[in-house]
Parts: C-alpha cells; structure tokens; sequence
C-alpha cells in the first residue's frame, strides 16, 4: 500500500514539471515582422514604466522577442512610445 503511493506521488511530480509546448502571440497569427506602428500591441509588452517584459513574462519565443525589442526601440524613436513615465 506504502509502496504504490509513493510510485503515485513520484509520477504526478514527472507529470506535473512537463508543460506543452506553446505558441508566442506573433508565432501563432503567423507573423514575419513585428510592426512599431502597432502601438497596442507594443504597449502590451512593456510595463507602466515604460521597461520591456521579459520572454517568460510575454511567452515571445527568442527570435519573436527579439523583433518585439527591434520595434519597440524604433517606435521609441520616432516618439509613439514613450522611453520611461
């Protein structure tokens, strides 16, 4: 009996660190470029400071997040976000 519960405890703790793989926002929509006009979409990823959150926090994939950062600076610079509050 002591020996099958722990076999139980021991499978629903492999069971419970295995995640399903998902898909980043800009991945699922099938998106090849991450636009800095999309001002709703940018804010979305960043704080109310104005600091972009981070991969796990957004669930980007690497390369998505690194084109989210892109647009995020030249939307930035040319002033539809703002650099901090």
């Amino acid at each position: 009996m002591a020996a099958t519960r722990k076999k139980d405890q021991a499978n629903s703790v492999r069971q419970a660190g295995v995640r399903e793989q998902t898909q980043c926002r800009f991945c699922r929509r099938g998106d090849k470029y991450v636009d800095y006009k999309d001002v709703e979409t940018l804010q979305k990823l960043l704080t109310n400071r104005g600091k972009i959150y981070s991969r796990k926090r957004s669930g980007n994939c690497a390369s998505c997040q690194r084109k989210v950062k892109k647009a995020i600076k030249r939307a930035r610079f040319m002033a539809l976000l703002p650099f901090t509050t």
